[in-house]
Protein backbone atom coordinates (compact mmCIF):
# COMPACT_ATOMS: atom_id res chain seq x y z
CA UNK A 1 0.00 0.00 0.00
CA UNK A 2 1.31 3.43 -0.95
CA UNK A 3 2.15 5.66 1.98
CA UNK A 4 1.10 9.26 1.49
CA UNK A 5 1.46 12.19 3.83
CA UNK A 6 -1.83 13.29 5.40
CA UNK A 7 -1.51 16.60 3.60
CA UNK A 8 0.71 17.04 0.57
CA UNK A 9 1.19 20.79 0.07
CA UNK A 10 -0.06 22.21 -3.22
CA UNK A 11 2.43 22.49 -6.04
CA UNK A 12 4.98 19.96 -4.95
CA UNK A 13 6.54 19.36 -8.36
CA UNK A 14 8.11 16.12 -9.49
CA UNK A 15 11.28 16.33 -11.56
CA UNK A 16 12.34 13.16 -13.35
CA UNK A 17 15.80 13.10 -14.90
CA UNK A 18 15.58 10.76 -17.90
CA UNK A 19 17.97 12.19 -20.49
CA UNK A 20 20.97 9.87 -20.27
CA UNK A 21 22.22 7.89 -23.23
CA UNK A 22 23.15 4.71 -21.36
CA UNK A 23 26.82 4.88 -22.32
CA UNK A 24 27.74 1.89 -20.12
CA UNK A 25 24.76 0.00 -21.56
CA UNK A 26 26.11 0.21 -25.09
CA UNK A 27 24.21 3.37 -25.92
CA UNK A 28 20.76 2.16 -24.83
CA UNK A 29 18.90 5.10 -23.24
CA UNK A 30 17.62 4.06 -19.85
CA UNK A 31 14.27 5.77 -20.42
CA UNK A 32 13.49 3.18 -23.12
CA UNK A 33 14.41 0.07 -21.12
CA UNK A 34 11.47 -2.19 -20.28
CA UNK A 35 10.45 -3.35 -16.82
CA UNK A 36 7.33 -5.36 -16.07
CA UNK A 37 5.96 -4.72 -19.54
CA UNK A 38 6.39 -0.94 -19.49
CA UNK A 39 9.17 1.57 -20.05
CA UNK A 40 11.29 2.66 -17.10
CA UNK A 41 10.34 6.27 -17.75
CA UNK A 42 6.65 5.39 -17.40
CA UNK A 43 7.21 3.61 -14.08
CA UNK A 44 9.18 6.55 -12.70
CA UNK A 45 6.69 9.22 -13.78
CA UNK A 46 3.77 7.20 -12.41
CA UNK A 47 5.57 6.86 -9.07
CA UNK A 48 6.00 10.63 -8.76
CA UNK A 49 2.32 11.21 -9.48
CA UNK A 50 1.22 8.47 -7.08
CA UNK A 51 3.36 10.02 -4.35
CA UNK A 52 1.47 13.30 -4.67
CA UNK A 53 3.64 15.35 -7.02
CA UNK A 54 2.08 17.81 -9.38
CA UNK A 55 3.15 19.02 -11.86
CA UNK A 56 5.60 16.34 -13.04
CA UNK A 57 8.34 17.55 -15.39
CA UNK A 58 10.37 14.94 -17.28
CA UNK A 59 13.75 15.88 -18.75
CA UNK A 60 14.52 14.12 -22.04
CA UNK A 61 17.78 13.96 -23.97
CA UNK A 62 19.09 10.88 -25.77
CA UNK A 63 16.62 9.73 -28.43
CA UNK A 64 14.10 12.23 -27.15
CA UNK A 65 11.95 11.87 -30.27
CA UNK A 66 11.67 8.11 -29.74
CA UNK A 67 10.78 8.58 -26.09
CA UNK A 68 8.04 11.02 -27.05
CA UNK A 69 6.63 8.53 -29.55
CA UNK A 70 6.85 5.42 -27.40
CA UNK A 71 6.29 6.53 -23.81
CA UNK A 72 2.83 7.06 -22.34
CA UNK A 73 3.27 9.99 -19.96
CA UNK A 74 -0.15 11.54 -19.34
CA UNK A 75 -0.14 14.88 -17.59
CA UNK A 76 3.65 15.23 -17.69
CA UNK A 77 5.54 18.23 -19.00
CA UNK A 78 8.32 17.02 -21.31
CA UNK A 79 11.48 19.11 -21.19
CA UNK A 80 14.14 18.75 -23.87
CA UNK A 81 17.77 19.01 -22.80
CA UNK A 82 19.91 19.43 -25.94
CA UNK A 83 23.02 19.39 -23.71
CA UNK A 84 22.25 16.00 -22.16
CA UNK A 85 25.61 14.53 -23.21
CA UNK A 86 27.35 16.91 -20.76
CA UNK A 87 25.95 14.87 -17.86
CA UNK A 88 23.27 14.89 -15.23
CA UNK A 89 24.06 18.46 -14.19
CA UNK A 90 22.71 19.85 -17.46
CA UNK A 91 19.47 17.90 -17.04
CA UNK A 92 19.01 19.16 -13.51
CA UNK A 93 19.54 22.73 -14.69
CA UNK A 94 17.06 22.27 -17.54
CA UNK A 95 14.48 20.74 -15.24
CA UNK A 96 14.74 23.46 -12.61
CA UNK A 97 14.54 26.15 -15.29
CA UNK A 98 11.33 24.57 -16.60
CA UNK A 99 9.73 24.85 -13.14
CA UNK A 100 10.17 28.62 -12.93
CA UNK A 101 6.83 30.35 -13.01
CA UNK A 102 4.83 27.20 -12.20
CA UNK A 103 4.14 28.26 -8.62
CA UNK A 104 5.81 25.12 -7.29
CA UNK A 105 7.19 25.57 -3.80
CA UNK A 106 9.46 22.53 -3.94
CA UNK A 107 10.46 19.76 -6.30
CA UNK A 108 11.15 16.10 -5.71
CA UNK A 109 14.00 14.95 -7.96
CA UNK A 110 14.17 11.30 -9.00
CA UNK A 111 16.21 9.30 -11.51
CA UNK A 112 14.79 7.16 -14.29
CA UNK A 113 17.21 4.28 -13.67
CA UNK A 114 16.12 3.43 -10.11
CA UNK A 115 13.01 1.25 -10.52
CA UNK A 116 13.36 -0.08 -6.98
CA UNK A 117 12.34 3.34 -5.62
CA UNK A 118 8.59 3.76 -5.80
CA UNK A 119 5.84 6.05 -4.51
CA UNK A 120 6.18 4.90 -0.89
CA UNK A 121 9.68 6.33 -0.54
CA UNK A 122 8.80 9.40 -2.60
CA UNK A 123 5.80 10.18 -0.39
CA UNK A 124 7.93 9.93 2.73
CA UNK A 125 10.41 12.46 1.42
CA UNK A 126 7.62 14.78 0.27
CA UNK A 127 6.24 14.70 3.80
CA UNK A 128 9.49 16.31 5.03
CA UNK A 129 8.49 19.58 3.34
CA UNK A 130 7.97 22.43 5.78
CA UNK A 131 8.80 25.55 3.75
CA UNK A 132 10.51 26.78 0.59
CA UNK A 133 13.76 26.42 2.53
CA UNK A 134 13.23 22.67 2.89
CA UNK A 135 16.01 20.29 1.92
CA UNK A 136 15.40 16.55 2.37
CA UNK A 137 16.57 13.25 0.96
CA UNK A 138 15.80 9.57 1.23
CA UNK A 139 18.33 7.56 3.15
CA UNK A 140 19.08 3.86 3.07
CA UNK A 141 20.62 2.49 6.24
CA UNK A 142 21.70 6.05 7.01
CA UNK A 143 23.28 6.71 3.60
CA UNK A 144 21.81 9.58 1.59
CA UNK A 145 20.22 8.69 -1.75
CA UNK A 146 17.27 9.54 -3.99
CA UNK A 147 14.75 11.01 -4.24
CA UNK A 148 15.79 14.46 -3.04
CA UNK A 149 13.45 17.33 -2.14
CA UNK A 150 14.55 20.88 -2.90
CA UNK A 151 12.50 23.79 -1.62
CA UNK A 152 12.33 26.53 -4.25
CA UNK A 153 14.71 28.73 -2.25
CA UNK A 154 17.47 26.27 -3.15
CA UNK A 155 16.85 26.02 -6.89
CA UNK A 156 19.16 28.80 -8.02
CA UNK A 157 22.02 27.47 -5.88
CA UNK A 158 21.50 23.90 -7.04
CA UNK A 159 21.47 24.98 -10.70
CA UNK A 160 24.65 27.00 -10.27
CA UNK A 161 26.46 24.04 -8.71
CA UNK A 162 25.15 21.39 -11.15
CA UNK A 163 27.99 20.59 -13.55
CA UNK A 164 29.02 17.44 -15.40
CA UNK A 165 27.73 14.19 -13.93
CA UNK A 166 27.72 15.49 -10.38
CA UNK A 167 24.16 16.79 -10.41
CA UNK A 168 23.36 18.24 -6.99
CA UNK A 169 26.11 16.36 -5.16
CA UNK A 170 28.31 19.39 -4.45
CA UNK A 171 25.39 21.52 -3.32
CA UNK A 172 24.14 18.81 -0.98
CA UNK A 173 27.61 18.31 0.47
CA UNK A 174 27.89 22.05 1.16
CA UNK A 175 24.48 22.07 2.88
CA UNK A 176 24.77 18.74 4.66
CA UNK A 177 23.73 20.18 8.04
CA UNK A 178 20.44 21.43 6.58
CA UNK A 179 19.35 18.11 5.01
CA UNK A 180 16.55 16.14 6.63
CA UNK A 181 17.26 12.45 6.03
CA UNK A 182 14.20 10.25 5.64
CA UNK A 183 14.86 6.54 6.11
CA UNK A 184 13.34 4.56 3.22
CA UNK A 185 15.28 1.30 3.34
CA UNK A 186 12.21 -0.63 4.43
CA UNK A 187 10.13 0.38 1.40
CA UNK A 188 12.64 0.86 -1.44
CA UNK A 189 15.80 -0.52 -3.03
CA UNK A 190 18.16 2.19 -4.30
CA UNK A 191 20.01 0.25 -7.01
CA UNK A 192 20.83 1.82 -10.38
CA UNK A 193 20.56 0.31 -13.85
CA UNK A 194 24.01 1.29 -15.07
CA UNK A 195 25.72 -1.74 -16.64
CA UNK A 196 24.67 -4.83 -18.62
CA UNK A 197 24.83 -6.87 -15.39
CA UNK A 198 22.25 -4.57 -13.84
CA UNK A 199 19.77 -5.45 -16.58
CA UNK A 200 19.14 -8.69 -14.72
CA UNK A 201 17.18 -6.64 -12.16
CA UNK A 202 14.58 -5.75 -14.79
CA UNK A 203 11.60 -8.04 -15.16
Amino acid sequence: MTEKPDQVPDQMAGLLLAAGGGRRLGGRPKALLEHRGRLLIEHAADALRAAGCGPVHVVLGARADDVRKLAVLPGCVLVDNPEWAEGMGSSLRAGLASLRGTGARACLVSLVDQPGIGPEAMARVLAAYTSEESLAAASYDGKRGHPVLFGSAHWAGVAAAAVGDRGARDYLRAHDDAITLVECGDVALPYDIDTPTDLDRLE
